[in-house]
């Protein structure tokens, strides 16, 4: 197996520690000229962000709220939650808090302090599924393939939209770590199949949100050429995610309204200087049916200042969406 290069997102990498001070000073993702695209939240849209927090716990010791509050997202899909159900901070859905009065849907997997995924949303939620599914069929004897089990994959119905938050494994340059994601990768492929059949045919449009762990193609990533026998790179995985977006008929809305590149990266890793010269990758996604990726008015990473304000060694994706 070829080690990655040292800004490849393989492998646990260390939580780092809590800045000091109260936590974030305010993220802002700098625009063409530096401006903050984003702006106060507008009625007439529906903003949606994707936040792998790295831990629900210390995410809000380093400032998620704060986040959140700025931000004030309509649906907010979280991965990494790494948490049981009933140790999420009360925090969370503090009534003197922003998500005050939301739907809060959580698949927290059977891996304690590990995985997790959740969906925050201001609208009432209609129906929720956990999983995508998997059948017997599908099943390696030893049950290592139970990835419904693993707090991976969590999709919720609201009125006009099926949301979805996904968690894909690192995986490995090889070997079964490797196979295991890209197992993983093929039945989520028949699972958003169905589920775009599905609320299609419930009038719905659908999203994909989440940390997939995969740059799709060399602007996606700073230092490409030394990543290319890295997971999160290889070939199979970013065919596997083009597949998606060309096949699956979903469309990669980031992509969409910055076509050129490079990023805007949203993985960084906590090690040396990696953020503070953007040596990212992105590797978190919005992927959205045609319907409402062609109501997106603004998209990108809601990078913070500094290395000290960071929430997590990812940064959140935000869109918003014409109502």
């Amino acid at each position: 197996m070829t080690p990655p290069a040292a800004d490849a997102p393989a492998g646990p990498d260390p939580a780092g520690p809590d800045p000091p001070g109260p936590g974030c000073a305010g993220p802002d993702w700098a625009g063409p000229g530096g401006t903050d695209p984003f702006g106060p939240p507008d009625p007439t849209r529906l903003r949606v962000a994707a936040y792998n927090v790295n831990g629900i716990r210390a995410a809000i010791r380093r400032g998620l709220l704060g986040w959140a509050a700025r931000r004030r997202p309509d649906v907010l899909c979280l991965q990494e939650v790494r948490a049981g159900a009933d140790l999420v901070p009360d925090e969370l859905l503090a009534a003197n808090g922003p998500f005050a009065g939301y739907s809060f849907s959580y698949h927290p997997g059977d891996a304690a302090g590990r995985n997790g995924v959740a969906v925050l949303s201001r609208d009432a939620v209609h129906a929720v599924r956990l999983g995508f599914g998997l059948t017997e069929r599908d099943k390696r004897p030893d049950g290592s393939d139970d990835f419904d089990a693993q707090g991976r994959y969590l999709e919720v119905d609201l009125p006009d939209l099926t949301v979805a938050s996904l968690y894909l494994p690192k995986g490995a340059a090889d070997g079964e770590k490797y196979e295991s994601k890209m197992r993983f990768a093929a039945q989520l492929s028949e699972a958003v199949a169905a589920s775009v059949a599905r609320a299609r045919s419930q009038g719905r449009e659908y999203l994909l949100c989440g940390d997939f762990n995969i740059a799709p193609a060399e602007i996606d990533l700073k230092a490409w050429k030394t990543n290319r026998r890295s997971p999160g790179f290889l070939p199979a995985e970013r065919a596997w995610i083009g597949a998606l977006t060309t096949t699956g008929g979903l469309v990669d809305v980031v992509r969409a309204l910055h076509p050129d590149g490079p990023g805007p990266y949203s993985w960084w890793s906590w090690r040396g200087k990696a953020f503070d010269n953007d040596s990212g990758w992105r590797i978190d996604h919005q992927l959205a049916t045609p319907g409402l990726a062609g109501r997106a008015v603004v998209a990108g990473v809601d990078r913070e200042p500094s290395y000290d304000a960071r929430v997590s060694d990812h940064s959140a994706v935000v869109v918003d969406y014409r109502r």
